[in-house]
C-alpha cells in the first residue's frame, strides 16, 4: 500500500514538472508574439492592450465560480489588488514589450528576470520582511549581469535596457503588493482573475484601445493568430499550468523550474528572429538567470509570515 502511494506521488510530481516546464515555455513565448505584433505595425502599448483586453475575455468563465469570493473582498482588499494589476500587469506588460521591441526578446526577458532583486528590496520596505547576506550577494550577482547586458560593440544605457529593468519593478511588485493586499487564505485563481480584469477595465475606458482592437479585424487571420497567442499561449494557458503544477509541486521546487521561462525566450529568439548578442551580453545573461535560480533554490518562493502580520496577529 505505501508502495503504491509512493509510486502515485512520484507520478504526480512528474506530472507536476512537466506542466511547470510547459507554463514556463509557454511564457516565454510572449517576446516573440509581440514581435510578430510589432513587425506588423503595433506599437509596445497597442500589444500590451491586445493581451490584456484579449486575455480578459477568455477568463471571463472563470466569474462564476470566483463570484462568491469577489463580494467577500474589502476595501482595502480591492485597493491592494488595483495596485497589483495595474503596476504589476499593466505597468509590467507596456515595459516589457517596449524593451523586446528596442532590445530584442533574450535580452528584454533577461532584464525581466531582476525581479528577485527588487523583491528584495520591496519585502523589506513593504513587508517588513530581513534582507540575508546569501540574499545580498546574489542581488549583486544580478546588478553586475544588468551591467553586462550594457555592453555590446559601444557601451550604452539605452530605453530598452531601462525598460527591461522597470518591467523587473513591477513584475516583483506583483506578488509583494498580492501578498500585503491578501495577506489572508485566498484562492491564486482570484488573484489571476483580478490582476487581468482590472487592468482590462481601466483600457476599456480608454478611447485608444479600440484602435489596435478594431484594425485587428481588418489584419489577415495570421495576425489574429499572433493576438490570440499572445493572450492565450502567453497568458492564461500557462498560469492554469502553474496552478495545476503547484497542486501537486512545493513552491519552491515550481520556481526552479521557470528558468525554462528564459531560456526559451532567448531560443526562440535567435532561432525564430535571428537576434544575437555579444559574447559578454551573453555573460550578463547568465549571470541574472543564475542569480534568479539560487535564489529560487536557496530562499523558496513559499509565503512566509512578514513580521507586520505577525504583530497583527497576536493582537
Amino acid at each position: 500500500m505505501a508502495n503504491t502511494e509512493g509510486v502515485m506521488s512520484a507520478r504526480q510530481s512528474w506530472i507536476g514538472t512537466i506542466q511547470i516546464i510547459t507554463a514556463a515555455v509557454c511564457w516565454g513565448t510572449l517576446g516573440i508574439f509581440s514581435t510578430y505584433l510589432n513587425q506588423i505595425g503595433f506599437s509596445g502599448w497597442q500589444i500590451t492592450i491586445l493581451r490584456i483586453v484579449t486575455a480578459a475575455f477568455l477568463i471571463l468563465v472563470m466569474l462564476p465560480k470566483l463570484w462568491p469570493h469577489l463580494i467577500k473582498l474589502r476595501q482595502k482588499q480591492w485597493l491592494g489588488l488595483a495596485l497589483q494589476s495595474l503596476i504589476g500587469v499593466l505597468g509590467m506588460s507596456v515595459c516589457y514589450f517596449f524593451a523586446v521591441i528596442y532590445v530584442g526578446a533574450g535580452p528584454a526577458v533577461a532584464l525581466l528576470y531582476t525581479a528577485p532583486v527588487f523583491s528584495l528590496l520591496f519585502s523589506a520596505f513593504l513587508l517588513d520582511e530581513s534582507i540575508t547576506r546569501q540574499s545580498a550577494l546574489l542581488a549583486l550577482m544580478a546588478v553586475f549581469g544588468v551591467g553586462l547586458t550594457m555592453l555590446g560593440e559601444q557601451a550604452q544605457v539605452n530605453w530598452g535596457i531601462l525598460l527591461g529593468l522597470l518591467a523587473g519593478v513591477c513584475y516583483s511588485l506583483y506578488g509583494v503588493l498580492g501578498k500585503r493586499a491578501m495577506h489572508d487564505a485566498h484562492p491564486a485563481p482570484l488573484v489571476f482573475f483580478t490582476s487581468i480584469i482590472i487592468s482590462a477595465g481601466v483600457l476599456l475606458l480608454l478611447p485608444e484601445t479600440y484602435q489596435p482592437m478594431g484594425g485587428l479585424l481588418s489584419l489577415p487571420l495570421h495576425t489574429w493568430g499572433y493576438a490570440l497567442g499572445l493572450s492565450l499561449i502567453g497568458t492564461v494557458v500557462p498560469f492554469a499550468l502553474y496552478m495545476k503544477a503547484l497542486e501537486k509541486l512545493p513552491a519552491t521546487r515550481a520556481s526552479v523550474f521557470t528558468i525554462f521561462e528564459p531560456l526559451t525566450a532567448i531560443a526562440l529568439a535567435i532561432l525564430l528572429l535571428h537576434q544575437s548578442l555579444s559574447w559578454i551580453q551573453y555573460v550578463g545573461v547568465v549571470l541574472i538567470l543564475l542569480a534568479a535560480l539560487f535564489n529560487a533554490i536557496l530562499n523558496g518562493t513559499a509565503t512566509r509570515v512578514p513580521r507586520w502580520l505577525k504583530r497583527r496577529q497576536r493582537i
